[in-house]
């Protein structure tokens, strides 16, 4: 088993930005990919962004290309979110997720950590 852990939520005014991260603990040899999705309330689930251990390789949603940045630090099992210029609409809570296989937005992620609530305020 894998277990993920997210910090680094929190309340932050528009136009700020925050960085998340995901330590991810337990067999974590089996997993190929990280990622982080987001739900904000009342809208379905999202898919934000997703790296690879292996060659660190990308993918985001459209969207938030430009002002979200994925990175890993293999060392310490760790991926980061980095969000910049936050808008109000970023307001949601954000998942970590690992994969053992396929990484992107249709994938299936074989972990979940709990969640972490970003708040952008006006």
């Amino acid at each position: 088993q894998v277990r993920l852990v997210e910090s680094g939520g929190g309340l932050v005014q528009a136009g700020g930005s925050l960085r998340l991260s995901c330590e991810a603990s337990g067999r974590t040899f089996s997993t190929y990919a990280m990622g982080w999705f987001r739900q904000a309330p009342g809208k379905e689930r999202e898919f934000v962004a997703a790296i690879s251990w292996v060659d660190g390789s990308t993918i985001y949603t459209d969207s938030l290309k430009g002002r979200f940045t994925i990175s890993r630090d293999n060392a310490k099992h760790t991926v980061y979110l980095q969000m910049n210029s936050l808008k109000l609409e970023d307001t949601a809570v954000y998942y970590c997720v690992g994969s053992e296989g396929a990484y992107g937005p249709a994938a299936r992620y074989d972990y979940w950590g709990q969640g972490t609530q970003v708040t952008v305020s006006a």
